[in-house]
């Protein structure tokens, strides 16, 4: 121990003295740097350090001096030598590279004689040696730090080919990349294009059965050919496949995003997965693709499993007999007339059938508010909120305690424009029941009282929204009042047949409509009503006629009337038309260079953003963020004297005017494009955080309804939170919005952490009508339907976004902008709007009879599986329940028993389930 101790210090003397500085004087400098400059002559080029052949292993050292005596075999003129030399080299670098170390040792041990390798190439004449030594030069080039050369792909293309993986993953990444740096190259022969395009091919094979289909799509992409990839794909990956396409849809730019959903379609015909082909038509929104899917399923129970689906997307085929033997049945599934029934029947299995009042919601006995005075003084005001709040909270279970028992009674404590909401809230209650909705509607289109008889007509075309029927009970009924005399009846038929046939493209409805944009006798309101209507009715099909109607009827309004908030719903309802359709909107956006400002620059922003909704489109979000960092002067009036000062004073406020219009517009177009998938979302709350601290106030007031847009019916923390600080804004609007847009963000979700943040701010806001106007609605949206209905767009485990229901909510936003004049005013019917977006987010399972089948299923997380190899697991933190069940924003369903197969693999809304014949019993 002794000698250790002494040992140990000795060697720590030794190792201070080495590292003592030496103290530099200017001398020792100059003789160091004189020595340092002789060594410089002396020395050869630099080559790559090299590890001291004292420091290898045994087995490390065996290996280099094999390799060492190759490349001295390989130097030599005898030419017998080079293909034994070059099959052992090749060998080497093979077994190397197929093991799981980090740098294989041949290439480590090689690395330093490539540059003499190359040089070395070029002296060998033609023949099969020198491309064996093309082949080893292509993988030693992957040493090489010179990437921009491109040598590895070089070497390969005068190699003597062969199988590409036998050199190993990493050297087929390195290739891979290599094509797609060469592809793009501007002077790129014909020949060198389809000599890349065969070495592909082979990456492509070598990709799908080594667990790495997305590097193959990714390569595909790249050279522009994803029409091969058809030919690599088999049974065992074809799913990562087409998921891993179409994930990459909001990331790629058009016509790109069209060309990875025709691949994914193809795919899923191939292996006769109609439901997700069908997912893939839809989102194309092309109806040919769509009947061309439904048709060539010929399994019965499949088509009506492909029936529902259209159901849920509101879209609707018109089949033949003859081709489809259950067309009435089919039909009748995709016309959603069972949706009523199957919602009520989840209700009956969750016990909350029975009706709730808005006390019930509000809770004021947990408030501390003492109020002033009388406590039962009824206001016109809060009686309205009380129809809107019934309305929400017992939406589609068909009964009420307000208007079932004595409605007459609750409709007469409204004032006016408040009896017409009130009425129409009727149609909430009863809605998607045509049958029993309309008898009990009737009696109050005899009423005595005119905007009763206005809600009643509003409230026809609310119960037939999203539901079709043979004998169009709202276009019997509603036809009659759209050229009517009172304003009023025209406003509650339009919007009655808006809503009711929303997203139908009916000729027969669009020309009932059209005259009235022309009619002499049509106030603005009535006007940007129908054009909205004429929106919803045709939405998304580019429709000509209507497109047109729209533009005529804005050219030839007065700078006054462009300048009325409800023309507004003029660019809306054209914006409407080509909602999803890209670069198909160009014509309209010229066209509007001719209508003239403020309404004109808006509505080509509107249309824009309109036609790009739910694509992500990165450089469209670019632009509108652009838009909302200029800043505009709003001039104060002043009596100028001088002509020429107050023409320039006049111009300059028109300008601001539109700025501040294409603003508004802008703020909720980055929400709109954004909200296709997560990654954007998170980069658009990150904009709006920075425009509500630096923005213009029109900007600020528009951020909630944008925040609205982006998160319907999903609570997140950080954006409940951003709304609950603006609810105290000291700009009403912004209050307004925020509170509304709080409903917004938490409809059908009970969210008790909203809920009780609304009634502190009814307790706040007690002395303000308007606000608490806001208040109630919020708390009667947040609990929408009880807690089981839903405004988000998407549906389908997010891959679909149904264009209905981004017009609904559209049209409640863009009267928003302006919600002291129209929500708090009289317009406050814009809200019904909302109906074409509320849908059940439940699951219910049935049999191949459609008659209802409870199973077990496993409710969880949804997880993105999305590149991972094998068959992860797609939910996380499950729970088991028995079906019917709710399912949440972000959830996903899974089947419990392998009794029953699923007819469709997105267990969502209503699915089919076929008895597994497999099972053993």
């Amino acid at each position: 121990n002794t000698t250790n101790l002494l040992h140990l210090l000795s060697s720590s003397e030794s190792m201070v003295a080495k590292d003592t500085p030496v103290p530099v004087t200017k001398a020792t400098d100059k003789k160091v740097s004189d020595k340092k400059d002789e060594k410089d002559k002396d020395k050869p080029e630099e080559v790559p350090e090299e590890t001291p052949i004292e420091e290898l292993s045994e087995e490390d050292r065996a290996i280099k001096e094999d390799l060492d005596m190759l490349v001295t075999r390989l130097q030599e003129k005898d030419q017998s030598l080079w293909a034994p030399t070059l099959e052992a080299m090749s060998k080497s670098i093979r077994s190397a590279t197929s093991s799981m170390t980090s740098v294989p040792k041949p290439l480590k041990f090689l690395r330093p004689h490539y540059l003499m390798f190359r040089e070395l190439y070029e002296t060998w004449p033609e023949g099969d040696e020198k491309k064996t030594f093309a082949d080893v030069l292509s993988v030693l080039s992957m040493t090489n730090p010179d990437q921009e050369e491109k040598a590895t792909l070089k070497y390969r293309m005068k190699g003597a080919g062969g199988e590409i993986g036998d050199w190993g993953h990493e050297y087929v990444r390195h290739i891979s990349g290599e094509i797609g740096r060469q592809i793009h190259e501007p002077d790129l022969t014909i020949e060198t294009r389809k000599a890349l395009v065969v070495l592909s091919k082979g990456i492509v094979a070598y990709d799908m059965t080594h667990n790495t289909e997305s590097e193959a799509c990714d390569l595909l992409m790249e050279i522009e050919c994803l029409d091969l990839l058809e030919q690599f794909v088999d049974a065992s990956c074809y799913e990562r496949v087409c998921l891993y396409l179409i994930s990459c849809v909001p990331y790629v730019p058009e016509p790109e995003d069209k060309n990875l959903l025709k691949t994914s379609l193809n795919l899923y015909y191939k292996f006769e997965v109609y439901p997700l082909a069908l997912r893939c038509a839809i989102q194309l929104n092309d109806m040919e693709l769509v009947q061309e899917v439904f048709s060539n399923c010929k399994d019965p129970a499949v088509q009506k499993q492909l029936a529902f689906i259209l159901g849920r997307q509101q879209l609707f085929l018109e089949l033949d007999e003859d081709q489809f033997p259950d067309a009435e049945e089919l039909m009748e599934i995709m016309s959603n007339v069972h949706l009523n029934t199957n919602f009520q029947s989840l209700a009956r299995e969750l016990d909350i059938m029975e009706p709730k009042v808005p006390e019930d919601i509000y809770k004021s006995h947990l408030e501390n508010v003492r109020p002033y005075g009388p406590t039962n003084v009824d206001s016109a005001r809060q009686n309205l909120a009380a129809s809107f709040v019934n309305g929400f909270v017992n939406c589609a279970f068909g009964n009420d305690k307000l208007l079932a028992e004595n409605g007459n009674k609750w409709l007469y404590k409204n004032k006016e424009h408040g009896m017409m909401s009130a009425t129409a809230s009727l149609g909430l209650i009863l809605l998607w029941d045509v049958d029993g909705g309309l008898t009990q509607i009737d009696k109050y289109l005899y009423s005595s009282e005119d905007y009763i008889k206005c809600g009643a007509l509003l409230a026809c075309g609310i119960v037939n929204s999203g539901v079709r029927n043979e004998c169009d009970p709202a276009l019997a009924l509603l036809s009659d009042y759209v050229l009517h005399q009172s304003n009023n009846m025209r406003i509650g038929s339009i919007v009655g047949l808006g809503l009711a046939y929303a997203g139908s493209n009916r000729e027969d409805v669009i020309e009932l409509l059209l005259p009235v944009l022309a009619d002499s006798n049509s106030t603005l309101e009535v006007i940007g009503q129908t054009a909205l209507a004429l929106g919803m009715v045709a939405i998304s099909s580019c429709h000509g006629e209507v497109t047109s109607t729209i533009l005529q009827t804005m050219m030839d309004k007065s700078e006054t009337e462009l300048k009325d908030t409800h023309s507004r719903f003029l660019a809306l309802g054209l914006a409407l038309t080509y909602l999803g359709k890209q670069e198909e909107a160009s014509p309209a956006i010229e066209a509007l260079k001719v209508v003239g400002d403020p309404l004109g620059k808006m509505a080509a922003t509107l249309v824009e953003v309109v036609a790009y909704a739910g694509t992500g489109d990165v450089l469209k979000i670019q632009k509108m963020l652009h838009l909302c960092s200029e800043h505009y002067e709003v001039s104060r009036e002043d009596n100028k004297k001088d002509k020429k000062e107050k023409q320039e004073a006049d111009a300059k406020k028109l300008e601001a005017e539109t700025g501040i219009a294409q603003q508004m517009v802008a703020v909720i177009g980055i929400a709109l494009i954004a909200m296709a998938e997560e990654l954007g979302a998170e980069m658009a709350l990150r904009s709006y955080a920075n425009l509500l601290r630096y923005g213009e106030p029109c900007i600020r007031r528009v951020v909630p309804l944008a925040l609205a847009m982006l998160s319907a019916s999903n609570p997140k923390l950080e954006i409940i939170d951003t709304l609950s600080k603006l609810s105290h804004d000291s700009d009403s609007e912004v209050a307004h919005n925020a509170i509304f847009a709080m409903g917004i963000v938490g409809s059908g979700t009970n969210n008790a952490r909203l809920a009780n943040m609304l009634r502190q701010l009814a307790q706040y806001y007690h002395k303000d009508a308007n606000n608490l106007f806001m208040v109630r609605l919020a708390q009667g949206l947040v609990h929408l339907g009880k807690g089981t209905l839903t405004l988000s767009p998407y549906h389908s485990d997010r891959m679909l976004m149904s264009r209905v229901a981004v017009g609904g909510l559209l049209g409640v936003i863009v009267a928003f902008m302006d919600v002291n004049n129209l929500i708090i005013g009289k317009s406050h019917y814009l809200l019904y709007h909302l109906v074409s977006a509320i849908q059940p987010r439940m699951l219910v399972t049935f049999n191949e009879d459609l008659k209802p089948l409870p199973v077990p299923v496993r409710v969880g997380q949804a997880v993105d599986v999305v590149g991972q190899a094998g068959k992860p697991k797609t939910i996380t933190g499950f729970q088991t329940h028995t079906t019917p069940v709710l399912l949440a924003h972000g959830e996903r369903a899974e089947l419990g028993t392998n009794e029953y197969t699923p007819l469709t693999p997105v267990m969502e809304g209503f699915v089919i389930l076929r008895k597994n014949e497999d099972m053993e019993e």
